[in-house]
């Protein structure tokens, strides 16, 4: 017959078990507050709602970030902008040519931010942004620049390698964004309430946008070559 734990035992895997709750709480504030500032937006979303969501007191929230603005800051940082430089050296191992880079780009970021609550915080940041011009700072300086910069280098690479024409490349970069910010913005707002016959099949429009897009991007062979 198995002999009970003793006392010390039990008070050890107590402790043990309030540690691992301990470590997890930073994460599921995190995931708390993506929730709740992609459903509400950052200014109706208040601190004591994202604890509650979480499990945890207010004061427990605020032993972890200083103030909601830190917390949105950290949410940001959990779901993009921590992750560059994966996807910079991601970019820079790829060994396809640069149309399939260009696909594999897009997809990829349907895959892991589009199709997620974290391209929320797109459509959050372009309807608030004006209300809130530190955060504004923040996510220029931390998301759209660093994403802007590994967008510019797919299309330089192809440039270069003279897959693609001589185009102004930093305008360039507008031109993928702009399917990227659609899809964004309809997920969260349209696309939530859009009948199912009529859904938009996301992969299927990143597709056809990327072919349409190739066509002005590549060199085409002189007539007569």
């Amino acid at each position: 017959m198995p002999s009970l734990p003793s006392l010390c035992e039990i008070t050890a895997q107590a402790r043990a078990k309030r540690e691992r709750r301990k470590d997890a709480r930073p994460g599921e504030l995190l995931e708390a507050a993506l929730e709740l500032f992609v459903e509400k937006g950052f200014a109706a979303t208040r601190a004591e709602e994202v604890a509650k969501l979480a499990g945890v007191s207010k004061g427990t929230l605020f032993l972890y970030f200083s103030s909601k603005e830190e917390l949105f800051k950290a949410v940001v940082r959990e779901n993009i902008s921590g992750r560059f430089t994966e996807w910079s050296a991601e970019l820079e191992a790829f060994e396809g040519n640069s149309t399939e880079l260009l696909r594999y780009c897009l997809m990829a970021w349907w895959e892991r931010v589009g199709s997620t609550k974290a391209s929320g915080i797109s459509k959050l940041m372009m309807s608030e942004a004006g209300n809130f011009p530190e955060l504004a700072a923040f996510y220029q300086e931390e998301v759209v620049l660093p994403g802007n910069d590994l967008i510019r280098r797919v299309l330089q690479r192809g440039v270069d390698s003279g897959e693609f024409r001589q185009l102004d490349v930093e305008y360039g970069v507008y031109l993928l964004l702009a399917p990227m910010m659609f899809l964004a913005l309809w997920r969260h707002s349209i696309g939530l309430c859009t009948a199912h016959d009529a859904t938009l099949d996301p992969v299927a429009y990143l597709n056809t946008h990327i072919d349409n897009l190739l066509l002005g991007l590549r060199v085409r062979p002189e007539a007569g070559s």
